[in-house]
């Protein structure tokens, strides 16, 4: 088969590979789409990953083309999206089912080959299968959407989680504003699910004019985008909230200065919740600790993204929301390379050569 083969940071090439031979209870999938995460820029230019060769890609979805011993044949042929993390089954998360928080997982395209190939081998329990209408490349972008609902829901209550739950909006009135600060591919789909939610108090920050147009046609009001470049995102929100804050300051950038805003911009008593991953090392100055302690602040992590096989867990609700034309993950796909291209759209990222939100490739 045909694979993007990662053989040492920058050394990344198109060429022939061994077609994966199954495990006990995998699957051979053929891959239809794939998107590019902005984590493979630095695992292929700097940072590396934790053995070579090793193909990436954990954005993927395709067809079932081979059942493994130990794998049900009933999976042959079946449209599938995967989850990526491979949880270890026996440690106190997984016990939980908390598999996110797995402290001993593999990981297809980082830890294990991925999806940037033309076959990966799947183990049958990260499958979830496709509904006939929702196409792979909708499905290639379930796990950002799963990354993104996994955020909102982290609030405990405040955050997304109660209008999943029935909870209704008024929750936000009282507790003060929504601040999604940070608008590539994971704040531009958490803004897609509060709006789609029916939630009327949203406010998002971002850089640039083509953000702006994005969160419009989502419904936003136009008076609730900020542009970081041209306003004093402080005074901004201040301003919206009439002094309170924001009730959940999502912080979806992983930039010091962002952090530092978003303790700053909370409401007393409100939650910062972190998404983006950390671009440098995030440091506190004295003046941030005492406000998360002085406005008594819920400082909250999240990662990945909930897969139970349940129809409540993050990728359900994604997929749910798919298959319902509730919600079309596909307007943020900007660009699309065949598979042999696929170096061209990861240079284009690096380099930032053109203005993206989700580089596809597709099959």
């Amino acid at each position: 088969m045909k694979a993007w083969v990662l053989h040492g940071i920058g050394d990344f090439r198109l060429e022939e590979a061994d077609e994966p031979v199954l495990a006990k209870g995998e699957v051979l999938v053929s891959v239809k789409a794939a998107g590019i995460c902005g984590s493979d820029i630095p695992r292929v230019y700097r940072t590396g990953t934790y053995s070579y060769p090793t193909i990436p890609g954990h954005e993927f979805s395709g067809m079932v083309v081979k059942t493994g011993e130990g794998a049900d044949p009933g999976w042959l042929n079946k449209r599938v999206g995967v989850f990526p993390l491979i949880p270890c089954g026996s440690c106190v998360p997984c016990k939980k089912r908390q598999y996110e928080m797995c402290r001993h997982y593999g990981y297809l395209g980082s830890r294990q080959d991925g999806g940037f190939a033309e076959y990966v081998a799947v183990p049958q329990w990260n499958l979830i299968e496709l509904p006939d209408q929702v196409t792979y490349e909708q499905a290639a972008m379930l796990e950002p959407m799963a990354v993104a609902a996994h955020a909102g829901r982290a609030a405990d209550g405040i955050g997304l989680n109660s209008v999943i739950n029935g909870g209704g909006c008024g929750v936000w009135e009282r507790e003060g504003p929504v601040v999604i600060c940070g608008l590539g591919t994971i704040g531009l789909l958490l803004a897609m699910f509060f709006l789609e939610a029916g939630h009327n108090n949203l406010l998002v920050i971002g850089n640039k004019e083509s953000q702006r147009e994005k969160v419009l046609k989502l419904g936003l009001p136009e008076t609730n985008f900020c542009n970081s470049k041209d306003e004093d995102v402080l005074k901004w929100v201040h301003d919206k909230t009439n002094g309170l804050g924001a009730g959940v300051f999502y912080e979806c950038v992983g930039r010091n200065e962002t952090v530092t805003m978003a303790a700053e911009a909370a409401a007393p008593g409100g939650t910062v919740q972190l998404v983006g991953n950390p671009a440098s090392d995030i440091t506190l100055e004295k003046n941030c600790y005492w406000k998360i302690l002085r406005n008594q602040l819920t400082v909250k992590g999240c990662w990945n993204s909930s897969f139970t096989h349940d129809k409540k867990d993050d990728w359900h609700y994604a997929l749910d929301r798919i298959s319902a034309g509730r919600i079309a993950p596909e307007r943020f796909i900007t660009q699309k390379f065949e598979f042999e291209e696929l170096d061209r759209g990861v240079l284009m990222m690096r380099d930032k050569t053109r203005e993206y939100v989700k580089v596809m490739v597709v099959r």
